[in-house]
């Protein structure tokens, strides 16, 4: 009940007035007031929440799918089968930038994420580096509908480190720069 947690946290900010601040304890008092544990679906992702931070945390992705199959043929979970079946039909390429890039992501400020997913768009849409598994992704479901891909490479194995850093690396086109976005104070002064 978000609405009256902030009714509670107001009301306790204008009985402190006079000091004109209120404490952290207060503030995670009021909080924990309103805490309620959610009752979940039978299906919902977060009764699987262990599993998937103990098979999603490893290190390659070809560890993430053999753990997501062992937790599968240990429980036969359907949810658990379309992930390994998503993951079995995408590009290996594709997987393994993607896993890199949330890895690099969780140590890096929004703008270096922005720049970073930026470089790898780029060089996807120029076909920097050879890449075309986006282009047959897309004929493969838009246009033959056929869903049969024909990724380069086809195996995860086969996908090697070097690959996937080129794609972080700065993209050489005179047409393509980064968005320039406006530091936090400059956003600050403009709005006085």
């Amino acid at each position: 009940d978000i609405e009256s947690m902030e009714n509670a946290l107001c009301q306790a900010l204008s009985l402190n007035t006079s000091s004109k601040s209120i404490h952290e304890s207060d503030i995670s008092r009021i909080i924990k007031e309103f805490v309620r544990n959610p009752v979940l679906k039978e299906g919902s992702i977060f009764k699987r929440l262990d599993i998937i931070n103990g098979c999603f945390g490893k290190d390659t992705v070809e560890e993430i799918l053999f753990a997501l199959e062992k937790e599968n043929t240990a429980m036969n979970d359907k949810w658990i089968a379309n992930a390994i079946k998503s993951m079995k039909l995408a590009s290996p390429t594709s997987l393994k930038i993607t896993l890199r890039s949330i890895r690099e992501g969780r140590k890096q400020t929004l703008r270096q994420c922005l720049i970073r997913e930026f470089n790898i768009s780029s060089h996807i849409v120029l076909r920097s580096f050879n890449y075309n598994d986006f282009y047959e992704g897309g004929k493969a479901i838009f246009f033959t509908k056929d869903k049969k891909f024909k990724w380069e490479p086809s195996k995860l194995e086969q996908v090697h480190d070097a690959i996937v850093m080129q794609f972080s690396e700065v993209v050489h086109d005179d047409h393509w720069g980064y968005l320039e976005l406006p530091e936090r104070e400059q956003l600050k002064r403009s709005k006085l």
